[in-house]
């Protein structure tokens, strides 16, 4: 009975820790061009004046997005998780989707790799853009 015990706390030691180091992976956005919005399922997740050109947001939508605007009336979309080690991003700014876990950076206009470790670019989501509301498709 005593070693069931100590394996339970043990697996509920590493649950615990695993949780953490997750947690931590999101950094904090503090000064940056992004915020996060908590977006119901099929409701818009984002206004195309809260998206600076050349600047972005990440929004809570389930999955993770982050939408861009390159260039004044483009507008981009891209899952928020870093290809490297599936950190959340952590801002926008200058063109560039950075991820502070380990300085990845992506290019807001393809998502392409423009800085290491990440190898992978994000993967690109589709938008509809009705009036100012900014939806995602399938």
């Amino acid at each position: 009975m005593s070693e069931t015990t100590r394996r339970a706390v043990l697996a509920g030691a590493v649950g615990v820790t695993a949780a953490s180091v997750i947690a931590a992976c999101g950094g904090d956005d503090s000064g940056s061009n992004s915020t996060a919005n908590n977006s119901s399922p099929g409701g818009p997740i984002a206004k195309k004046s809260e998206i600076p050109v050349g600047g972005g947001k990440i929004v809570s939508d389930g999955g993770g997005t982050v939408v861009t605007q390159p260039e004044s009336g483009t507008f981009k979309a891209f899952t928020a998780i870093c290809t490297h080690q599936q950190c959340v991003v952590t801002d926008v700014a200058n063109n560039s989707i950075n991820c502070k876990c380990h300085g990845s950076t992506f290019s807001a206009v393809d998502g392409s790799v423009t800085n290491p470790p990440a190898t992978t670019k994000l993967e690109e989501k589709k938008l509809r853009i009705d009036g100012e509301d900014i939806y995602l498709t399938t």
